[in-house]
């Protein structure tokens, strides 16, 4: 069974917070930090992987992303800083062989 993923990307000064979902966290991550996936988080320089949680379904994984999209910025920091305190790039280490 395939997993989606909803997740929180970050600049490199935390000021910008983007929720996003997706089916394969590695290679969007790789399209995040090549810039090859535009829109916000291109423009606003985020591809710091802080946060993100699987799912068994990408109608889960969607429906989680509506709610934490609803959430006031405080309500995701709590969700990041719960486990992740030091808003480290949990993509680092990953290799990324896409092009």
């Amino acid at each position: 069974m395939k997993q989606s993923y909803v997740y929180i990307i970050t600049n490199k000064n935390n000021t910008v917070l983007y929720t996003g979902v997706t089916s394969d966290l590695v290679k969007r991550m790789y399209q995040h930090k090549s810039k090859t996936f535009k829109g916000f988080a291109a423009k606003y320089n985020c591809e710091k992987l802080v946060y993100f949680e699987a799912f068994d379904s990408i109608e889960m994984a969607i429906g989680r992303e509506k709610q934490i999209k609803k959430y006031k910025r405080f309500k995701k920091i709590n969700l990041i800083e719960k486990e992740n305190s030091g808003w480290n790039d949990l993509s680092d280490g990953w290799l990324f062989y896409f092009d």
